[in-house]
């Protein structure tokens, strides 16, 4: 068989993506003579619309079936468990090569053809149709549009996915191509590390956004305030983390700002207990407040009470955390 200048003959005649570093195969950006961009600018642009619109209609249909935090967690774990697949075939492992999916041969050829055109509207639709393309860091990308729960935050997701990796995998395209042997294995083994890094960071928030573990808690819990010295001034009632009201019901109080201020409390089992979510100025990824093993999902007030019903806990470990799994904190009933 004989062998292309510069790549080892494969099926389709292209170098296994399994032996060879072309990832802009995966992420395809067409190159482009200096001075003329405006195919890769159409290409982008189309890319840009079919994953904008994806991330809406994908948005969508999280919003409608308004999965539990526990089932937005275990698709946020097989994002991730997607992204390990493909930082291991970037490094060479070849158990996985044929578990990543891989963009056919066929449409790299295509996308090479749209870059030597003069017109843009070849490129444009070249780059709209990558949205069918199979890619393992796409499609777990794509799982984190659909627990969004928004046509809104979707679109954001996957347009922000496409903004942000296209002059990098562009970058990385270009120095595998211009590589000699050695650099392109280190290229290669350097995106896998980072694409690993960012798969154990997902996978880690998943598991705290389903309420399985928790990490970071405060080592010393809040709890009932102990009786005041004479003559020192009482803390307001109302501020105090744990509590008991005037009809015998135990009250807990999370500060959220743009975190939560308490995220241990110890509180007693068998009492009816109210968890208050108060927020004063709260933003960001808190203002989603989840409790995974009672499904609870709550948007807290920017300026205001939220109150959260818990019921009569038995004892044990009741943990919450936002919906990203990034803030989290546990209550612990004894």
């Amino acid at each position: 068989m004989r062998r292309r200048p510069g790549g080892s003959a494969g099926r389709g005649g292209h170098p296994p993506c399994g032996r060879r570093a072309e990832v802009v195969r995966r992420w395809p950006v067409p190159a482009a003579k200096p001075g003329n961009l405006a195919p890769v600018g159409a290409f982008l642009a189309g890319k840009l619309a079919s994953h904008t619109v994806l991330g809406a209609l994908l948005g969508t249909f999280g919003q409608t079936l308004q999965p539990s935090p526990r089932t937005q967690a275990v698709l946020l774990v097989l994002a991730g468990a997607l992204m390990v697949l493909f930082a291991l075939d970037l490094f060479g492992v070849k158990a996985v090569a044929r578990l990543v999916p891989r963009p056919p041969a066929s449409f790299g050829r295509a996308v090479r053809r749209s870059a030597r055109t003069t017109s843009v509207l070849t490129p444009a639709l070249v780059g709209f149709a990558t949205v069918l393309v199979p890619c393992g860091v796409t499609l777990s990308v794509e799982l984190v549009a659909i627990t969004s729960g928004s046509p809104v935050a979707g679109a954001a997701v996957m347009a922000g996915f496409v903004l942000g990796t296209a002059p990098l995998f562009t970058v990385l395209g270009y120095l595998f191509r211009r590589a000699g042997g050695s650099v392109s294995a280190y290229l290669r083994s350097l995106t896998g590390v980072v694409v690993l890094t960012v798969a154990v960071w997902t996978i880690t928030s998943a598991m705290q956004a389903g309420g399985w573990v928790s990490f970071g808690t405060d080592a010393r819990p809040a709890v009932a305030a102990a009786p005041q010295r004479a003559g020192a001034k009482a803390p307001s009632a109302s501020e105090a983390p744990v509590r008991t009201d005037a009809s015998g019901r135990q009250v807990l109080t999370l500060t959220v700002t743009d975190f939560y201020e308490t995220t241990a409390f110890a509180a007693k089992a068998g009492v009816p207990t109210r968890l208050v979510l108060r927020g004063k100025d709260s933003g960001g990824c808190a203002r989603a407040f989840t409790i995974p093993a009672l499904g609870v999902r709550e948007i807290v007030k920017e300026n205001g009470d939220t109150d959260v019903d818990l019921g009569t806990p038995t004892a044990g470990k009741l943990r919450f955390s936002c919906a990203m799994g990034m803030q989290t904190g546990v209550i612990d009933f004894a």
